[in-house]
């Protein structure tokens, strides 16, 4: 169960009948040697946290510690449930959770880095919302976790998925990616699907730079994270639509983790760059040097 890519964790899949969900937890039992139990409990507090760190903020908003964000997700919520939001539910919803959680996040609350903390929005976001739009229980959204984590786990293994590496397209890229094959599986999707959907994303968010203001992990990664959700859907949504893709996962991986390498400095969070050199960005952050 040690696949070393997406190619080995498709033939994996395809010869045992498994879904990637399955065969990343038997990898999990195997390669971790964990009781399965363990492997339960561990999973059913992954999921208590990031359905508070997602919750807490709509009701009771906190400045983060940069102050550059906090509100943000109430304000949406109010929005949308004043019924004139224009994402439609599982959109708006998916939105919410994933601003939510970068606001616990700035504010020193408890997340999931899933995979990285300026990226913890997307992966809960998503699922979620799916949760409540389509009457899914916690097991399947667990289940879905599993998914999610074998994309982490090849992007990890292959390539990278922080910001200071890679860029913005490492972290909320990959994020993305994983939300969106979780999400494939969820509705009804097979493994060849689920990769397709995530290479898609990674072709879509190419070349997108990590540029925090103030060097903080707040803005503009709480928008980015709404965005990236955006992003899973619509590459879920292509892919269950029998759209292939063309460049498979480990390509588009590769290719992505190139085009990281070649960014300059000053767009890996080095806060030199993008948006964090803007003058609106520098007095916000106090003036920049």
């Amino acid at each position: 169960m040690d696949f070393r890519n997406a190619k080995e964790l498709l033939k994996v899949c395809q010869e045992q009948g498994l879904s990637i969900s399955a065969v990343m937890l038997q990898r999990e039992l195997t390669e971790g040697e964990q009781d399965p139990k363990e492997t339960d409990r561990k999973m059913d507090r992954v999921l208590e946290i990031m359905k508070s760190a997602a919750s807490t903020p709509i009701h009771t908003p906190v400045k983060s510690m940069g102050g550059l964000i906090g509100g943000e997700a109430k304000k949406i919520a109010s929005r949308y449930h004043s019924g004139i939001g224009i994402c439609g539910d599982l959109l708006e919803k998916s939105m919410i959770y994933a601003m939510a959680t970068l606001e616990t996040n700035a504010s020193m609350g408890l997340i999931v880095a899933s995979p990285t903390a300026g990226s913890a929005g997307i992966v809960p976001g998503l699922l979620l919302g799916l949760q409540e739009v389509h009457k899914l229980d916690d097991e399947q959204i667990i289940q879905a976790l599993f998914n999610a984590s074998a994309i982490g786990y090849l992007a990890m293994r292959n390539a990278t998925v922080a910001g200071a590496v890679g860029g913005c397209q490492a972290e909320v890229g990959v994020a993305s990616a994983m939300a969106a094959s979780a999400t494939v599986e969820l509705l009804g999707g097979d493994p060849e699907q689920c990769l397709g959907a995530a290479s898609t994303v990674l072709m879509n968010m190419l070349g997108l730079v990590c540029d925090p203001v103030g060097g903080l992990v707040e803005y503009p990664c709480q928008n980015r994270n709404a965005a990236g959700v955006a992003n899973a859907i619509i590459a879920a949504e292509i892919s269950l639509s029998g759209i292939r893709q063309l460049i498979p996962f480990d390509e588009m991986l590769n290719a992505m983790y190139i085009v990281g390498k070649r960014l300059p400095a000053e767009l890996r969070e080095t806060a030199q760059g993008g948006c964090a050199a803007t003058p609106s960005a520098c007095a916000a952050c106090g003036g920049c040097a």
